[in-house]
Order: C-alpha cells, then sequence, then structure tokens
C-alpha cells in the first residue's frame, strides 16, 4: 500500500511538472487547483488554459502512435501532445529523462517554458485514466439499494437503476438528499462535487403505500413530518413559531432565521441544539431535534466570545472546510469578529471570505458577495448582477442598442492592502455608486482563494478569449482589486480598460468616463443600424400585412358570393318545392272532382263562369245540389288555392269564399248561371 501511495504521489508530480512547462503557471498552488478541478487529468486542464485553436487535444492516442521528436514541440498543441505522453509514461512506470544538453543545442532556442514539455517518445503508450466511482446508499421506504456508479452519469441514470430495482416509475419518483438542493434527471454528477460515499432517499407522494410497505421506514417518516421550532430571539425578546419539514437542513433554518433577526448565519450564536446536530448540512430529520417541537434560543455572537476561543473556533473551520465542500456557509458561521479584519484580534483566524471557497451556484456565491461587502463597507455601493458572467454579458451586450450597457467586472482580493480604502473610499463613493448603476453592469468576483481564481480566468477564457485570461495573470497581489471595463461588439467583447486599486476616485470617474465616451460612439452607429433594420422590418411588416388584409378581404368577398349563392339556390329549392307541392295538390283536387254533367241531364244545372286575374275564362257546368267546395276545389285545381285567391260575383259583389263550403249552388243563388272572378287576398 505503500509503494502504491508513493507511485501516485511521484505520478501527480510529473502532472504537475509537466502541466507547470506547459502552461507557464509558476504559482505552485494555481497549478495544483487547476489540476484538481480537472481531477488531474493533464491534458483537460491544458484545454482549460491555453485553448487549442484546432479543436479540443484528445485524451487517448492511437496505439502505434508515431514517434516524436526529442526536441520541444513548436506550438502549443504539440506541447499538450508531449505533455501527454510524459504522462503517460510515468502511469506505465517509465521515467521521463529531461532533455540533454546536445539536444537543447541542436533545438531552436525556447523563449519561454510554455514552449517546451519534456516526455520520452520511447514510452509513450495509451493508459486510459479510471473514471471516479461513486458509492449511492439510497433508502426507500423499507428497501435499501446500494450503486456504484461512474461520476459522468446522469441523476437520470440512476432513477433508471431505481426504477429496476424498485419497480417505482421514473415519473413518480422523487430523489432527494442532494446537499445542493434539487437537481434536474439531466444533471451530471461530476458538476454536484460529489464525495465518493453518498446517502439519498427516494419519496413517492402519488403511490399509496401496500400491504407490504404500509410501514414507512423511520427515516422517511421523520423526513414527512413537520417540525415546530419554537425560536427565542433573546435580544429582541421574541419568539418565532415556525414549522419546518424533516427535510430541511440546519443550515437554511439558519438562513431564515437570519432573514428574520438581521443577524448574519456566522454570527448567530445558539442554545438548544442537541450535540448529535454537529453539521448545519443535517436535516431536521436526523439531527436529534424533539418532535413534534422543540425550542432553541438565538443572539448576535459577541466579540469578547470570538476572542476568547480563537484556537476552537480554527478547528471548526478547518472541519468544515475538509467535509467535501458541502456548504461553505458553514465555516463562515465561526468567523471572527468584524475589528480582527484588519489584523487586531488575538485569533489567527481569517475573517469571513467575500466569497465562499468552490460554491457550485455563481449565483448563490455572488449573494455571498454583496451581503459580506454591505456588512464590511456599509449599504451605499454598486449594484452587483446576481448571475453567472455570461448571464451578465447578456444583459449588458444583447439587448436593443438603446438598452444596451458597458460591463464592469470588479475583482476583489482580501489579500490586497489596497482593497479596503478602494472599497471603502472609491467604489462606495456616491458619485461612482451612481455613475456604475446608470451607464454600467456591475458583476464581481473573489480572487482571494486560488480555486476562485481560477475559475474567473476558465469564465474569462469561454467569454473573452485568453488574452484577457493572461491580462488577469500579470497582475500582482498587491495590484488588486482590479476593474475589467468591458465593452461588448458584433463578433466580440472587448476590454476598453483595466483599472488598478492604486487609484483616486477622480482618476476613477475620469476612466470610466473616458470609457462611456468609447462606448456612446459605438452605440450611436448600433442605434443607427438597428433603426434602419427596424425600418426595413416595419416596411417589410407593413407589406405582408396590407397583403394579408388583401388575401382576407378576398376571401371574405369570395364567401359572401359563395353564401349569396347558396342563398339563392335554396330559394329556388324552396321554390320549386312549393311549386311541386301546388302542382302535387292541384292534380289530386282535380281527380277528386265529380264528372262534369251534360247539358241535356234532366237535372238542375248551374252554368259557371269564372274570370281569372290574367283575364282568361274558365267555364264549366255544375249540377245545382254540388257543394260550394266542389267549385272552390276547381278553382283550386285550376292553380288558384283557396288561401290564396277569392272568389267574387259581379253584381250584386259578394265574396262566396266567405259562405259555408258545405252549401250547394242553389243555396248560394249561383242558377242557372253566374260570372265569377278570381282577385288574391291581400
Amino acid at each position: 500500500m505503500a509503494s502504491e501511495s508513493g507511485d501516485s504521489n511521484m505520478d501527480r508530480e510529473m502532472i504537475l511538472a509537466d502541466f507547470q512547462a506547459c502552461t507557464g503557471i509558476d504559482n505552485i498552488a494555481e497549478a495544483i487547483t487547476l489540476l484538481e478541478l480537472n481531477n488531474w487529468d493533464l491534458v483537460a486542464a491544458i484545454n482549460g488554459v491555453i485553448p487549442q485553436e484546432n479543436g479540443i487535444l484528445q485524451s487517448n492516442f492511437s496505439s502505434e502512435a508515431s514517434q516524436a521528436s526529442m526536441y520541444g514541440p513548436p506550438n502549443q498543441s504539440e506541447a499538450a501532445d508531449a505533455a501527454t505522453a510524459s504522462t503517460a509514461a510515468a502511469a506505465a512506470g517509465g521515467t521521463v529523462p529531461p532533455p540533454s544538453s546536445s539536444s537543447s543545442s541542436s533545438s531552436p532556442p525556447s523563449s519561454s517554458a510554455s514552449a517546451f514539455c519534456p516526455f520520452n517518445s520511447s514510452s509513450r503508450h495509451i493508459v486510459e485514466r479510471q473514471p471516479r466511482m461513486l458509492n449511492f446508499r439510497v433508502e426507500y421506504r423499507q428497501r435499501t439499494v446500494e450503486l456504484v456508479l461512474e461520476e459522468g452519469s446522469t441523476v437520470g441514470e440512476i432513477k433508471q437503476i431505481l426504477e429496476t430495482e424498485l419497480g417505482v416509475p421514473v415519473s413518480k419518483m422523487q430523489l432527494k438528499g442532494w446537499k445542493s438542493g434539487d437537481v434536474s434527471d439531466s444533471t451530471l454528477l461530476r458538476s454536484l462535487h460529489l464525495p465518493k460515499n453518498n446517502s439519498l432517499y427516494v419519496l413517492t407522494p402519488d403511490i399509496a403505500p401496500t400491504a407490504s410497505t404500509s410501514k414507512n421506514s423511520p427515516l422517511e417518516d421523520s423526513l414527512n413530518q413537520n417540525f415546530l421550532l419554537v425560536i427565542s430571539h433573546r435580544e429582541a425578546q421574541r419568539d418565532y413559531s415556525l414549522n419546518f419539514p424533516g427535510s430541511k437542513t440546519i443550515q437554511e433554518v439558519k438562513r431564515n432565521i437570519s432573514d428574520l433577526t438581521n443577524i448574519p448565519v456566522r454570527h448567530q450564536q445558539w442554545e438548544g441544539w442537541p450535540a448529535s446536530a454537529s453539521d448545519d448540512s443535517m436535516t431536521l430529520a436526523v439531527s436529534g431535534i424533539s418532535y413534534p417541537c422543540h425550542h432553541l434560543s438565538v443572539c448576535r455572537r459577541s466579540s469578547t466570545a470570538n476572542a476568547q476561543e480563537p484556537t476552537e473556533e480554527c478547528a471548526d473551520v478547518h472541519m468544515i472546510s475538509d467535509s467535501e465542500g458541502d456548504d461553505f456557509e458553514d465555516a463562515s458561521e465561526f468567523g471572527v469578529d468584524d475589528s480582527e479584519m484588519f489584523g487586531m484580534g488575538s485569533s489567527t483566524c481569517r475573517k469571513s471570505p467575500m466569497m465562499p471557497e468552490n460554491s457550485e451556484n455563481e449565483a448563490d456565491a455572488l449573494l455571498h458577495f454583496t451581503a459580506e461587502f454591505s456588512s464590511r463597507y456599509g449599504e451605499t455601493h454598486p449594484m452587483f448582477f446576481i448571475g453567472s458572467l455570461e448571464a451578465a454579458s447578456q444583459e449588458a451586450f444583447y439587448g436593443k442598442a438603446r438598452d444596451r450597457k458597458l460591463l464592469a467586472i470588479y475583482l476583489h482580493n482580501d489579500d490586497s492592502v489596497l482593497s479596503n480604502v478602494f472599497c471603502s473610499q472609491m467604489m462606495c463613493a456616491d458619485s461612482i455608486v451612481s455613475y456604475l448603476s446608470q451607464n454600467f453592469i456591475t458583476w464581481a468576483w473573489d480572487v482571494t482563494k486560488e480555486a476562485n481564481k481560477a475559475r474567473l480566468l476558465t469564465m474569462c477564457t469561454r467569454h473573452f478569449g485568453s488574452v484577457v485570461t493572461q491580462t488577469i495573470r500579470t497582475y500582482k497581489t498587491d495590484q488588486f482589486p482590479l476593474l475589467l471595463i468591458v465593452m461588448g461588439k458584433r463578433t466580440s467583447n472587448e476590454v476598453l480598460n483595466v483599472i488598478q486599486g492604486n487609484t483616486t476616485v477622480d482618476e476613477l470617474m475620469m476612466r470610466l468616463m473616458g470609457a462611456m465616451e468609447i462606448f456612446t460612439a459605438q452605440q450611436q452607429e448600433d442605434i443607427k443600424d438597428e433603426d434602419e433594420r427596424e425600418a426595413r422590418e416595419m416596411v417589410k411588416r407593413e407589406q405582408d400585412e396590407a397583403y394579408r388584409l388583401s388575401l382576407e378581404a378576398d376571401r371574405k368577398k369570395r364567401e359572401a358570393q359563395e353564401r349569396e349563392e347558396a342563398e339563392q339556390v335554396r330559394l329556388e329549392q324552396m321554390r320549386k318545392e312549393q311549386e311541386d307541392e301546388k302542382e302535387a295538390i292541384r292534380l289530386s283536387l282535380e281527380k277528386t272532382l265529380p264528372p262534369e254533367p251534360a247539358e241535356e241531364s234532366g237535372e238542375q244545372i248551374s252554368k259557371l263562369r269564372i274570370r281569372t286575374p290574367s283575364g282568361e275564362f274558365l267555364e264549366r257546368r255544375f249540377l245545382g245540389s254540388c257543394k260550394l267546395q266542389v267549385l272552390f276545389d276547381f278553382v283550386a285545381s285550376k292553380g288558384y288555392p283557396f288561401d290564396e285567391f277569392k272568389l267574387l260575383t259581379t253584381f250584386p259583389r259578394r265574396n262566396i269564399t266567405q259562405l259555408e263550403p258545405g252549401s250547394t249552388l242553389l243555396e248560394a243563388k249561383l242558377f242557372p248561371q253566374e260570372t265569377l272572378f278570381l282577385e288574391a287576398k291581400e
């Protein structure tokens, strides 16, 4: 085991040496931090610092790799390949000799260490780096599932495995226990920075327990319970009764109390937590507090108490910082009093950092930065943008031309003696605060910690290119803080100015105004271009709208014409049906008429002559004993229905249709002959 540990240390020393030779980073702490961020993957770390022009370097080489030259690679890509070969040789147990003097003399002179990476071409082999494996213990009701996955897996893959093991659909599964809060299924485990061993639990609120699982595990029962915390604020002499679910962490409770009492978490002094609640990342369910109600008290930590226990506080900070980076707010809780910021306290502990180290979420880190900045220097300060550098760039550069602003990136370093003066006298000056608020999007970052500085350099490389990154590297600690003024352009972002900490308010204002003049000139061009583009788009929209209205009018006209034609067809159909109906009635009446009697018959004959509205005459003989209904049917059979026409005598004028249809012609005095005429009813 000791031999393996020694080999591992030797490998890392060689990787570190190769990394420094390839990148030119002399600061060992910074180089180690960058390598650790990439899990000691040499190629990935080099790619993060030196972006390749022809694509990202590959960490796997062909087994038939050609033998490389013993001279230093002439460019960065070959340098990275050489560094990879060197690492491979070291991992395979080979040695990497330094270049001989003869080789050096025959090779072209190198201007810097970054232009040459030593490697042994004869020892170049394929060495695949084993992925980091993570252990998970997942509890669900009365079952426990042990999983081992690569850190390159996603949360969704864990759920798919649990679906097979537990028989619970992924859509109804809630995987809890992540120390960073709820995560999505697409989240990579690597991005969560998890320790090797992890404990999770599954909740299924939409699935009722079966008979075999009706009794939940004690942990799940506790997580689903609500705890009533009665918290006494001693200074204000006020009690708060707050309900929290068992899944809430102690740290989240302390943050909520900070919002209520205005006592920062780092200054809170508590009484009443059980001894088992030793870690603020613990949930209330496992902290050992009393259920259903637990009493606590809180007050502001006095500076005297901090000064009396410096050693113990430093030990607590060290313990928490070694806990895989779970939550650095816990470490800040044990910080010393503000008076020790200037070295006046007896404790050797540092002041609360402006920004937690290795914070997973940039927004949370900036919230902490803003709160700490306000705590140190007062509430009058620039309004720092809360979000990632990419989001700040989007806000500043990619809106409408009239709404765009310059981006001011403030880089803080607590190790610089200029930081306090620059913050208190320059950044908090009313004129500077007002000018920055009106014309800039101000984004801040703390580079005191090497990990945070490395993270900033990676972000700057991604958004502004390697030139800006190298520029920041050139500044020494005592030149901080820095204020970078960045202007967005059509194709790239340009750093207009880098303002160092050794300046005055007037000089700072002059440089900000100079940057604004350059930006205003560019903005006017952008506004002109944007107005012309919008005018063209407006004309096109108006043309499109006119065309649409024309099509709409044509459509409505066509639909109206179609409706009119359909109405005509319908009316014609109705008219035809009515005519057909009338014709059918006429024919049926014609068939029901009694035969016309002959003139020579011995019966009484009534001869009637009827004039139609058209002037024609209808003549027919009827028996005197015929009913008037027969006369009416005869007239209707000729196309003059009873309900539309009336039958009148000439003199005296009588309306025959008003008489009883059952009366005879004799009774109606239409005998032996009579002339009648038809008239339409009104």
